[in-house]
């Protein structure tokens, strides 16, 4: 059963999204830009940060997402024996979770991570290499992927489905290239569902994060995008409409850290 709370609102208030098909402005953190000029703008961010990516993480989790991403690929539930699944990873250039799917199946998974930042897949394309790991790579659009139908057993997204413009375009696409049967699991930041936590990680989120990012990396503008990008994003419970909205049944989620992230489950029936 979805874990439910009460949902608590920061300074900087969720906004209430409706299906991006039906305007042609969006989000860019708290500002509002021109759909077709978000991706371009999310790709600056991305090819700065790209060699950083474990960093920018720790700096906005407290270290925590290493443990999210755990609970993530466990709870996917990736058979270790038997018939291998064919695994989508997006939004995943730098391979953080197409490897714990790797090892978790003890390397019976086939998995492809895709990514439409080529600075991203570069540094993937690099560990995996290094720990020879058999993961393809490619470099493509979550809008618009370029598979087949029914090409996988299981899509995973971790920490990308806020930075895509169209988020319903791409859900509707990660439906598309599931089989049926095929399951879809997504860990994101979220909205915290226990008092007062909102308020003190609003506090550290605006006030650390940026200062931390400018005095280790250089650039505060990207780390700024990024905690406003998590604001704006969907609490959990919009989230879970959009994916039934998209097809997806038996939609779940699941609270990490008192909210501060969330991990959403559907499945292709």
């Amino acid at each position: 059963m979805a874990e439910r709370g009460p949902f608590r609102y920061g300074p900087a208030a969720r906004l209430q999204q409706t299906d991006e098909s039906m305007s042609d402005t969006t989000n860019f953190g708290f500002r509002g830009v021109p759909l077709t000029d978000k991706q371009g703008l999310v790709d600056e961010v991305f090819h700065t940060v790209a060699r950083r990516y474990d960093l920018m993480n720790d700096l906005m989790s407290g270290g925590m997402h290493r443990v999210w991403k755990d609970a993530a690929v466990a709870w996917l539930g990736v058979p270790r024996r038997g018939r291998p699944w064919a695994v989508l990873d997006l939004a995943g250039g730098t391979g953080d979770i197409a490897t714990r799917i790797v090892e978790r199946s003890h390397g019976l998974a086939d998995v492809t991570v895709a990514d439409i930042n080529g600075s991203m897949l570069a540094v993937g394309r690099e560990r995996a290499e290094k720990r020879e790991l058999k993961i393809r790579f490619v470099e493509a659009n979550a809008e618009s992927l370029p598979f087949a139908d029914g090409s996988f057993d299981a899509c995973t997204i971790a920490f990308g489905i806020r930075n895509v413009p169209r988020i319903d375009v791409a859900l509707r696409e990660i439906f598309r290239v599931l089989k049926h049967g095929g399951r879809f699991v997504c860990l994101e930041f979220s909205a915290a569902a226990v008092p007062m936590l909102d308020r003190l990680y609003d506090a550290y989120s605006f006030n650390v994060i940026p200062a931390i990012g400018q005095v280790v990396t250089g650039d505060r503008e990207a780390y700024q995008y990024l905690v406003e990008s998590i604001r704006t994003f969907p609490n959990q419970e919009q989230f879970a409409d959009r994916l039934r909205r998209a097809g997806f049944e038996r939609v779940q989620y699941r609270n990490l850290s008192g909210g501060i992230a969330a991990m959403h489950s559907g499945w292709k029936l």
